[in-house]
């Protein structure tokens, strides 16, 4: 386009021929669409932060410059206006021609470059994600003889640059022109220019406003007076409801002076998942950068959800991420930090908040205190754990009994747990998510406990015995339970524990359980694999089925005269002892316990001369 003919006081444009990107902006918009930006909403972003930026360079050169920016929507096409400061002609061409050449770059910009958020030109053209057509005139502050520049370009690549009388921008500054393109005019509707802005702009430091309402409302939440902290955590309260949707049970500060961060982070009022990866909501420089930061805080913080502002962290590319480096691994450890110092505080000063709290997210504390000793010294009191004396801490446990057992999983805690608790073993449950590690680890911050995993050899030895010559008058009670029994790797003892009611009790551990799926493996392969898995055949003591001398039942059946019935109702007692643990049942087990209630049936449906 050729530029229009200028008075003898203004200076003379030269003819302007087109120009092309030296990029194929047909495909670049589809990168930044469908690759580079998760949404189209970001291009509000994209041109907040060009006005913004141009506002500070402005005033780093005259402090007392004014910082406004002007949005407009109406009909299909946005107006944002900005005090900034402004580009000349060969600014049009160097920065916006040349993708990613950013006017931070630009001389006598550099010392200041970290008060920046964006790149121009990029950012300007991510607005082809909207506007089909882009139109940007502007008038430098920094040459104030330059003449007004307007450089308008268009989605099929090609783009125009003239300049313009005075009057057209008598002040310094920029303003850019956005129609929408086929199906993008809801991105440019009033509605939603004025969610978005306030959305993304709502803790810059200028006057930003969408027609006449203010899209900025500072000072932050986190940084406003209030008469007192009751007042401080009820507004809070408000703000991360409004933001994230629910009531916290408590409110962290998060503060990393030397990192440039000041924030909130926000405690789940319900349990979540560890491996579920929260979403943080992080601003740059005030800038809303993402909603979803997830590498923000270590993996255990995983009950609490944060908005900060920083100044030091890197974004990616798309600015909708953070740039994991040294200064964001520093960060997240530091935030980790300030949340775990709020534990201890808790803990020291107030143990119903604390209690509150441990009712809900236990695990997360868990997840900290394996890896940090000062923080399970202090929550011993606290932490609840499954054991055979109740729900209690790690501490209250360790003071009623000499050895702290436990046992790794949860199916050996309930094999054990009703006798051992009748013996007077105390065993903790370890088979939960952290317990077995925390447990072990008590040693080291309780110095003299003992701690010992409780295994099925441990718990036979504290059962007693029969007396021998009532053993020996069993034995062929006995023999015939250990014949029916022993293809599926079990043995059979006698023993006389309480509590009465239990007949028999499935014991085994980690070795014969491994052993046992060898076992079963050879069973079923080929003469090859059979013979590799034979060599493989370890010492490991088998599973045994202990029944209680002391039950009634156990009893009558070992006073039956016909070893074929006893071997039924030596598998009827294995199979209940089985589903009593709340064990899975291998195909072997489920046919036992079948063959066994067809054989019981039969039996009980007997006459004395045949079938019924």
């Amino acid at each position: 386009m050729d530029s229009q003919t200028s008075p003898a006081s203004q200076p003379s444009p030269s003819p302007q021929s087109p120009h092309t990107f030296q990029v194929d902006l047909r495909g670049l918009v589809d990168l930044l669409s469908h690759h580079l930006y998760s949404s189209p909403k970001v291009y509000l972003r994209e041109l907040l932060q060009n006005a913004v930026d141009a506002v500070t360079a402005r005033r780093a050169d005259e402090p007392g410059a004014p910082a406004r920016v002007r949005l407009h929507a109406e009909g299909g096409t946005l107006r944002v206006e900005d005090t900034g400061v402004g580009l000349t002609e060969a600014d049009v061409h160097s920065l916006l021609a040349t993708i990613g050449r950013s006017s931070k770059r630009a001389e006598s910009l550099e010392e200041a470059r970290s008060d920046f958020l964006g790149q121009f030109g990029i950012g300007l053209l991510a607005c082809f994600v909207v506007a089909e057509r882009i139109r940007v005139v502007s008038r430098s502050a920094r040459t104030p003889g330059a003449p007004p520049v307007e450089w308008t370009a268009s989605d099929d690549g090609s783009y125009t640059v003239r300049t313009l009388p005075d009057a057209e921008r008598p002040e310094p500054g920029t303003t850019v022109h956005l129609v929408a393109r086929a199906g993008a005019a809801e991105w440019l509707a009033p509605e939603r220019v004025a969610a978005l802005a306030r959305d993304f702009g709502s803790l810059l430091p200028y006057d930003v406003r969408v027609g006449d309402e203010a899209v900025t409302d500072l000072p932050a939440p986190w940084d406003r007076p209030y008469p007192g902290p009751s007042a401080r955590r009820v507004a809070l309260a408000r703000h991360c409801h409004d933001l994230f949707g629910f009531t916290p049970l408590d409110t962290i500060d998060l503060s990393v002076p030397l990192a440039g961060i000041r924030g909130v982070a926000y405690v789940l009022p319900s349990a979540v998942s560890p491996a579920q990866r929260a979403g943080h909501r992080v601003h740059l420089k005030g800038m809303l950068l993402t909603e979803r930061a997830e590498q923000l805080l270590p993996d255990w913080a995983f009950f609490v959800r944060c908005v900060l502002d920083t100044d030091s962290l890197r974004p990616t590319a798309s600015r909708e991420a953070l740039y994991e480096d040294e200064t964001l691994a520093g960060v997240r450890e530091a935030l980790g930090e300030r949340i775990r110092v709020w534990l201890t505080g808790l803990a020291a000063g107030d143990p119903e908040r604390l209690g509150a709290f441990l009712a809900v997210h236990h695990l997360g504390v868990k997840s900290l205190a394996r890896h940090d000793r000062e923080m399970l010294r202090t929550m011993l009191p606290w932490l609840p754990f499954e054991t055979t004396d109740g729900r209690i801490s790690l501490e209250e446990f360790a003071q009623r009994h000499p050895v702290v057992h436990f046992t790794r999983t949860v199916e050996e805690y309930r094999q054990v747990a009703p006798i051992a608790s009748a013996q007077g073993i105390g065993v903790i449950n370890g088979g939960y998510t952290y317990d077995g590690e925390l447990v072990q680890a008590l040693p080291s911050v309780r110095p003299g406990t003992e701690v010992a995993e409780l295994d099925a050899e441990t718990v036979t030895a504290h059962l007693d015995a029969v007396d021998p010559a009532e053993e020996l008058a069993l034995s062929g009670f006995l023999a015939a339970a250990r014949a029916r029994l022993d293809p599926l790797g079990c043995d059979v003892v006698l023993r006389a524990f309480h509590p009465l009611s239990v007949p028999a009790l499935h014991l085994d551990d980690r070795d014969a359980r491994h052993e046992q799926a060898r076992a079963d493996a050879e069973a079923r392969a080929d003469d090859l694999w059979a013979g590799i898995l034979g060599s493989l055949r370890g010492s490991a003591p088998r599973a045994r089925l202990v029944l209680n001398h002391l039950n009634p039942l156990v009893r009558r059946i070992s006073a039956l005269p016909d070893p074929e019935l006893i071997g039924t109702a030596a598998e009827s007692l294995y199979g209940q002892a089985l589903l009593m643990a709340q064990r899975p049942l291998r195909p072997a087990d489920s046919a036992l316990l079948n063959r066994a209630f067809i054989g019981l049936l039969e039996w009980a449906t007997h006459s004395e001369d045949g079938r019924a």
